[in-house]
């Protein structure tokens, strides 16, 4: 079965990604070889990062793609693999993703949601900052290591005291 997915050009998107296996937090154990994946991916098919958040077992961003380009599709599937592959061996591997050459670290699909307005991308912002919190790893946005946040605060786009609000 295939997808709908809204493939605009040189839109803004929200993605959520996340691991098969919940319970585990192979994200940020392994922050650098996330990071190099990221880094690769962008060098040969380029967009921009507008907000990040990488959770122990799923991760929020905002990505806008350039002019004239909608693959995010083919980019997360090369995240994805880059970071797979570099990892030691060790999950759990289904008989249907052992038949496809697949190695079950993360979920097949991501969600993905186009960004309609300046609203719609704010709120998705906030989502991204806030999420340690809801999450209960951190009482305050800024003791996240793993976040754009600190990004957007040194560009005085928030403060360090920024608490977001919990209706998300």
């Amino acid at each position: 079965m295939r997808y709908r997915r809204a493939y605009v050009q040189g839109a803004s998107y929200f993605f959520t990604v996340n691991l098969a296996e919940r319970n585990l937090h192979l994200l940020t154990e392994h922050i650098g070889l996330l990071r190099d994946s990221f880094r690769m991916v962008k060098a040969a098919h380029p967009f921009i990062i507008d907000a990040i958040v990488i959770m122990p077992n799923h991760l929020h961003t905002i990505w806008t793609l350039p002019v004239g380009d909608s693959d995010f599709s083919t980019r997360w599937g090369l995240i994805k693999a880059g970071f797979s592959r570099k990892l030691p061996c060790s999950e759990r591997v289904s008989k249907s993703r052992r038949s496809k050459g697949e190695r079950g670290i993360w979920q097949r699909r991501f969600w993905e949601h186009l960004i309609i307005d300046d609203d719609d991308y704010q709120h998705h912002v906030d989502y991204i900052h806030y999420n340690p919190v809801k999450h209960g790893f951190v009482k305050n946005v800024f003791d996240w290591p793993y976040s754009s946040f600190h990004h957007y605060v040194s560009l005085g786009l928030l403060s360090m005291d920024w608490t977001g609000t919990e209706s998300y």
